[in-house]
């Protein structure tokens, strides 16, 4: 007679579209590793090209964090695949790589200028921004073989 209303399946519900994992993967790359490019040929072309604010010598960390914070908020909260969402994925990724440009560069060296153009702030950089890469690589590659096990009817529900 009656029948229950099918319910959905939550997984299939949550379920990021694989175009989307790829676009988003795509766009992540493209600003970390855009970023960090020009970063460092800038930081070769100019490397007393100081961000000053009054006294304080604001590094390139700092504004990474600002930049993480605006473009990684709205992605934590909304879901979906807008032109606004990308922006923000764009805003992170650049924000990611300028951070993480810095992370070696200001445990391993003196923190001056001249030291932006030593190897080990270089190597350091590309370590961190690759490490990152190869991470945001392996989330996506990961998650689209499961699409592709699970099917279009089913799969996981996202982690």
């Amino acid at each position: 007679m009656f029948s229950e209303p099918r319910q959905e399946n939550r997984a299939e519900r949550y379920r990021t579209p694989a175009k989307v994992i790829r676009r988003n993967a795509l766009i992540l790359l493209a600003s970390v590793l855009g970023t960090f490019a020009v970063l460092r040929l800038l930081l070769r072309m100019s490397p007393d090209a100081d961000f000053n604010i009054g006294p304080y010598n604001i590094h390139h960390l700092f504004t990474g964090v600002a930049l993480m914070t605006v473009g990684g908020v709205p992605l934590a909260i909304f879901r979906g695949h807008t032109a606004w969402l990308d922006a923000a994925l764009v805003v992170f990724g650049a924000g990611l790589a300028l951070a993480l440009d810095e992370v070696v560069y200001l445990i391993a060296t003196g923190g001056t200028n001249a030291e932006y153009l030593k190897p080990v702030s270089l190597w350091g950089g590309v370590v961190m921004v690759g490490l990152a890469s190869v991470y945001a690589v392996a989330l996506a590659t990961r998650r689209l073989r499961r699409h592709h096990s699970a099917g279009p009817a089913e799969g996981p529900a996202e982690p």
